[in-house]
């Protein structure tokens, strides 16, 4: 269910101001911590409240389930990366 749709902007600094409507709905005063979450280009914002990091980092574990990656699978992807940036 959707309950706001708003833009928001990111500054030449890499900070995103979140729309008023939105902050009001989450209840999101100065100073709280969001966990920011990418799985492909969909990013996920989610407030943190006084969790264990057992539960603020459960949907990070659950995308690594189902992208059943190993760390073999990771440190191939960096070997991948660093290739492609060290390319003139």
């Amino acid at each position: 269910m959707v309950n706001a749709i708003e833009i928001g902007t990111v500054s030449a600094r890499g900070q995103i101001a979140i729309p008023s409507e939105i902050r009001q709905k989450m209840g999101l005063k100065e100073g709280e911590k969001l966990l920011f979450f990418l799985e492909g280009n969909d990013l996920l914002l989610r407030k943190v409240k006084n969790l264990s990091w057992d539960e603020v980092t459960r949907p990070l574990r659950a995308a690594a389930k189902k992208a059943n990656l190993n760390q073999s699978d990771v440190l191939d992807m960096i070997q991948r990366v660093r290739k492609t940036e060290n390319r003139p």
